[in-house]
């Protein structure tokens, strides 16, 4: 797990990452990204220490993360498989550059700047496909229809995905462990209202699996849905 960024809050700061390493997630080391999460987890990626980044967040893969699982923390109740996205087969279906991506991202509205008022997702890969990147839309932007907001930070935005405040991921070292059972009753049923037998059994089956000889995979936990390798988008 990857903890962000705690923007106004760092007197929690420690007493989370406590949390994280030694009782709710005893099973795994977890890191604190010095900035965007999505950032730090795209890197452990691409260096190859883990599979994917697992997030709502779709900009993970403006960050560059070759693989992103959505819905990896739904409950079982909602029945909605994992969703994976390959970043090759997306900027394929696409017909994109990965640069060209970046400011399609930001043309639709990113965390570090406005979108162009008027120009929705459609009208926006149009843009894009024409153009190729955001200096060439501006300067051929009916500007009469769109308004592209004043001091626009679109290059400053650009720079944030493709060279964003990360740790070198060679220098994070990830380990399994085996939980802490008493740890996690005292952390989940003790102040967090959770059926201590549910945790119990829960801390049994991990402690299992990490004794078998063979590691699972992902979909023998989770069904997934993948993205198509292939497909036109008009």
């Amino acid at each position: 797990m990857f903890v962000g960024d705690f923007q106004g809050a760092p007197s929690i700061l420690p007493h989370l990452i406590e949390k994280f390493d030694c009782i709710l997630l005893s099973i795994l080391k977890s890191t604190v990204a010095p900035c965007e999460a999505e950032a730090q987890c795209a890197a452990m990626v691409k260096a190859g220490k883990v599979y994917a980044t697992a997030t709502e967040d779709m900009d993970a893969l403006t960050f560059g993360s070759p693989v992103l699982l959505r819905h990896m923390t739904f409950s079982e109740a909602r029945k909605m498989p994992i969703q994976e996205f390959q970043l090759d087969s997306v900027l394929e279906t696409m017909e994109m550059t990965r640069d060209e991506f970046i400011d399609l991202c930001i043309l639709l509205g990113c965390d570090y700047c406005n979108s162009i008022k008027g120009v929705g997702p459609k009208r926006a890969i149009e843009l894009m496909r024409q153009y190729k990147s955001l200096e060439n839309i501006i300067e051929n932007l009916d500007t009469k229809k769109y308004q592209v907001p004043e001091n626009w930070p679109f290059k400053e935005a650009r720079r944030l995905f493709i060279e964003p405040e990360i740790t070198d991921p060679e220098s994070i070292d990830l380990k399994w462990m085996d939980p802490d059972e008493e740890g996690l009753v005292k952390f989940l049923c003790g102040d967090r209202g959770f059926n201590e037998d549910r945790v119990r059994n829960g801390a049994k089956k991990l402690i299992k699996a990490r004794s078998g000889t063979t590691q699972g995979r992902l979909d023998s936990f989770f069904s997934f849905s993948s993205t198509p390798n292939k497909r036109k988008v008009s």
